[in-house]
């Protein structure tokens, strides 16, 4: 397209796919925006942001899942416990599930 004396390139973007974004999702895509810029912008470029998003987000999720489900089989948990003593178990679980979200952020997020 031609704008006087110059030539300017015609750049179209296609549009993004709306997706819900979860914590995982949105953390990774506020790092990718402040501390990898060149892989933000050509993931966004390619169109390719969203399915990033995406996969990161289900991977993340998956994950924690598991890991949660490993540190609850090494531990002495039982049910018993959870229906005796709540305060103590429920303390553990959100244990485990800050272990497990610390774990993925080094894994997934911030890499």
């Amino acid at each position: 397209m031609r704008k006087g004396d110059y030539y300017m390139p015609n750049l179209v973007i296609e549009p993004q796919r709306k997706i819900n974004l979860n914590r995982y999702s949105r953390l990774r895509l506020d790092y990718l925006k402040k501390h990898k810029k060149a892989e933000y912008t050509i993931l966004f470029m390619e169109n390719k942001l969203t399915e990033h998003l995406e996969e990161i987000q289900e991977t993340a999720t998956k994950r924690v899942e598991e890991i949660i489900k490993s540190l609850n089989k090494q531990s002495n948990l039982t049910e018993e416990m959870k229906n005796t003593d709540q305060i103590y178990w429920v303390g553990i679980m959100n244990n485990f599930k800050n272990q497990a979200e610390e774990i993925i952020l080094k894994e997934l997020i911030y890499v």
